[in-house]
């Protein structure tokens, strides 16, 4: 376990430093020749004000709310993405990822859980750093406080964030994308959260039969005490003490609801990407990297419910394209159905 994930994470963080070392790329050097799906750039909510400087909270619990309804009446439809359109829900690979999702029957299930976090993450931070870059023209970020004054996915999800006081609070994607990258990153790096060493690292002490002690022995430290009577009809996990998921692989008891977390927000942050800069960058300036954008997002929703990370109430903002991967077999049916889904 210890080997298997340490490197894994050490992995991530060589791949990472290398791309964020490579200095910011010109966007307009790299705009491809591909004509537009559409005329004319997406509509960007409507800038409002992002409050006060946040404070990091230890937990991004983040919360959903519906766009507000306008004089009580519904808001208007919008008009289908082009990313909710078969034709531009291509992969840039054939096949499906269940190989890559499905948890080899060798590791433990937290150590799977752990690398996929790991490895989701690094696929993300490619997407991110690209909406990261400066549009010399303008001198700013792709995404910024100006253009994305909200962390949102279309007209009827916005996403807040908590303060230390637990009050929900409005604030760019761009600041909001960074809370999460600092999260994530904690974690992944917490040798407590995400441990590489094995809990069966040093040997338990071993002790001769008549070495002197009183634990589990009688008053004279000699003769020793038997153990209560048990019973058969109770799970070793009872015998054991509480169970979770990673016990046994040396993570703690947050392990999962951390994971969930993890999913949850990169997830937003997917969500993001597609509805406020599908065109620009993914298809305007990085054609054809929408389809690796497409590739990522399908490989991430498919371990996600593959595990039960995450659930169907998250997805909806992207629910359109998912619906196109689960009816062409992108998605399996396996990971569609939850087969492997975590119930605690």
């Amino acid at each position: 376990m210890a080997t298997f994930f340490q490197s894994v994470r050490q992995g991530f963080a060589n791949r990472q430093g290398g791309r964020a070392n490579g200095g910011n790329a010109n966007p307009n050097q790299q705009r491809s020749q591909n004509t537009s799906p559409v005329t004319g750039n997406p509509t960007n909510p409507s800038p409002s004000s992002t409050g006060a400087p946040v404070s990091f909270p230890s937990n991004p619990s983040a919360i959903v709310e519906d766009t507000m309804k306008t004089g009580g009446d519904p808001p208007a439809p919008e008009e289908t993405k082009w990313f909710f359109k078969e034709a531009y829900s291509k992969l840039s690979v054939k096949g499906n990822f269940m190989p890559l999702a499905a948890k080899p029957s060798y590791l433990d299930l937290g150590d799977w859980l752990a690398h996929q976090t790991v490895e989701q993450y690094r696929l993300i931070n490619y997407f991110i750093v690209t909406i990261q870059e400066t549009n010399h023209n303008t001198n700013t970020a792709i995404c910024n406080a100006t253009e994305c004054p909200n962390m949102s996915a279309g007209r009827h999800y916005t996403y807040t964030w908590l303060n230390h006081e637990r009050k929900p609070i409005p604030v760019p994607a761009c600041q909001y994308i960074a809370l999460v990258q600092r999260w994530i990153v904690g974690k992944i790096h917490d040798p407590v959260a995400f441990p590489t060493d094995s809990p069966f690292g040093r040997a338990a002490p071993s002790f001769e039969s008549s070495y002197p002690t009183t634990v589990g022995t009688d008053q004279e430290g000699k003769k020793p005490i038997p153990a209560g009577p048990t019973t058969l009809n109770r799970t070793l996990s009872d015998l054991a003490g509480r169970d979770w998921v990673g016990k046994s692989a040396g993570f703690p008891e947050s392990f999962l609801s951390d994971v969930r977390t993890a999913w949850r927000q990169m997830f937003r942050i997917y969500a993001h990407l597609y509805h406020a800069h599908f065109l620009n960058p993914f298809w305007h300036i990085h054609s054809p990297n929408y389809m690796d954008l497409n590739s990522s997002f399908c490989y991430f929703v498919g371990v996600g419910k593959l595990f039960g990370l995450i659930g169907d109430r998250d997805l909806e903002p992207m629910q359109d394209l998912i619906d196109i991967w689960t009816s062409n077999g992108s998605i399996p049916v396996d990971c569609s159905n939850g087969a492997f889904a975590i119930t605690q």
